[in-house]
């Protein structure tokens, strides 16, 4: 154990390196440059086309894609199913600890990986459309492994296969067991509820879920994720009200100490300039998870004709996670005055709203971490799944649910550290694929695009010239 310990975390330092940060960032600010900012100009017409695309019946009209149908789930759900996997523990306790090892000013280039991240995930909702298909099941299945092997062809088939068996292991972990731990010591510190109690009830919960399949993980995803999102930036907002005062303090401190090194203070090391990019960037993709292609497996079930249309939507899943969700736990922990005490993680941001909101504050956290753990759980179940069917066949689809579902208790109860960096090295070698694909199907997506604002709609299914 020893061994696989020493080696996963060589490994996991080379892949959350700043080599991969160098690569996460390059594709983005590459494909950002060639949509000439588009991510970022047609933030509003992204936004109207969510509030189109709740229904699915609305995105029917015209013609289907050579599948005969257009998709499983309306556009809407298709980002609240990406959303409620990235919505998570990153937003809670990754924006803490990279305060606490970064300081203020990684709050700063966490938000800059988000306004690249956003061209990152337009790209790739763009392509997992493009290049979706139907299975045996008649249901629309797409992501990385999808438009890897259909838009760079089967030359190229192995790098979909590892990207599918990354995502397939890093689901077990990232989006499972690892959930399902930081619910139980949640509960457990906070209600005294025992891990086994907790591991149970998600089981139960997460199952009734999960083994219904997209079109139930999808539906419970388009009410719960909102609900819970508005609710956690609500009693942000709350705090920040109490903390009024220190908002204009908070955003002095992140644009100064994004450039400039912070002195050691109180429980604080204190952290250099790297420091502060190193652990903004590296915790700002841990949360939006622009670049590792997880998203675009959920975006290729949507019910849309156009690949671009899905693009609009799913760019704003990095937005509302980076800069509106994360940016609200940001400035909840630097208008208190316990992020300089040596805490990190979960436990700051708790403290830093039980400060303003005493006696609820950390009750609040608890459960925004029992919801958005649970949510990414099953999210997570999905992509997973679709990684597994991708390698082993639709038959497998079943097995893989009960194994996912069978492993949430035992993640509650586990000790995690080898899981936790096994997953996390998984996860972020998801990404390789993902980036090599999405550099060399660039071209596709600004033609893809240019077509689209040009008034030439290209369907799914349809044959680009670029392709003939």
């Amino acid at each position: 154990m020893e061994t696989l310990n020493s080696l996963f975390g060589a490994i996991n330092g080379v892949v959350w390196g700043p080599l991969m940060l160098i690569l996460l960032l390059g594709v983005g600010i590459y494909l950002q440059i060639g949509l000439k900012f588009l991510p970022i100009r047609k933030l509003g017409m992204g936004f109207s086309l969510l509030w189109k695309g709740r229904d699915a019946k609305s995105t029917q009209k015209g013609v289907p894609d050579k599948a005969g149908q257009d998709g499983e789930i309306s556009p809407f759900n298709a980002l609240m199913t990406a959303l409620s996997a990235t919505i998570g523990t990153g937003n809670i306790a990754g924006v803490a600890t990279a305060i606490a090892l970064g300081g203020p000013g990684a709050v700063f280039w966490m938000w800059i990986t988000a306004l690249v991240g956003m061209a990152t995930k337009f790209a790739e909702a763009v392509l997992a459309v493009r290049y979706r298909e139907t299975d045996s099941t008649g249901y629309h299945v797409g992501g990385p492994m999808f438009y890897i092997k259909n838009g760079l062809g089967k030359k190229w088939l192995w790098l979909g296969g590892l990207f599918a068996f990354f995502g397939a292991v890093a689901a077990f972990g990232i989006g499972n067991t690892v959930q399902s731990n930081s619910v139980a010591d949640a509960m457990d510190a906070t209600f005294g509820i025992p891990h086994w109690l907790t591991g149970v009830v998600i089981m139960v919960l997460a199952g009734a879920v999960i083994l219904g399949g997209i079109k139930r993980i999808a539906k419970v995803a388009g009410k719960l994720v909102p609900i819970m999102g508005i609710a956690y930036v609500i009693a942000g907002i709350l705090v920040l009200i109490v903390n009024a005062s220190q908002i204009g303090e908070a955003f002095s401190l992140i644009f100064y100490y994004a450039f400039n090194p912070i002195a050691a203070a109180g429980g604080f090391a204190g952290a250099a300039v790297m420091a502060a990019i190193r652990f903004g960037v590296a915790r700002g993709i841990f949360s939006n998870e622009a670049g590792l292609g997880s998203a675009p497996i959920a975006h290729a079930a949507a019910n849309t004709k156009n690949p671009v249309r899905q693009g609009l939507i799913a760019m704003l899943g990095t937005f509302i996670d980076t800069i509106i969700v994360c940016t609200i736990t940001a400035l909840v922990i630097l208008t208190s005055t316990v992020w300089q005490t040596g805490e990190e993680g979960a436990s700051l941001t708790a403290l830093s709203f039980d400060q303003a909101l005493p006696g609820f504050g950390n009750q609040i956290v608890a459960i925004a971490l029992a919801i958005f753990a649970f949510t990414t759980i099953l999210g997570w179940s999905f992509y997973g799944e679709k990684c597994f069917q991708f390698l082993f066949g639709t038959r497998s689809i079943m097995l893989y649910r009960v194994l996912f579902v069978l492993a949430i208790p035992l993640g509650a109860i586990a000790q995690l550290g080898f899981i936790w960096l096994m997953a996390d090295t998984f996860n972020a070698m998801m990404a390789i694929p993902n980036l090599i694909a999405l550099a060399l199907l660039s071209p596709v997506v600004f033609k893809l695009t240019k077509d689209y604002f040009a008034g030439k709609e290209i369907l799914a299914g349809e044959e680009l010239d670029h392709d003939k």
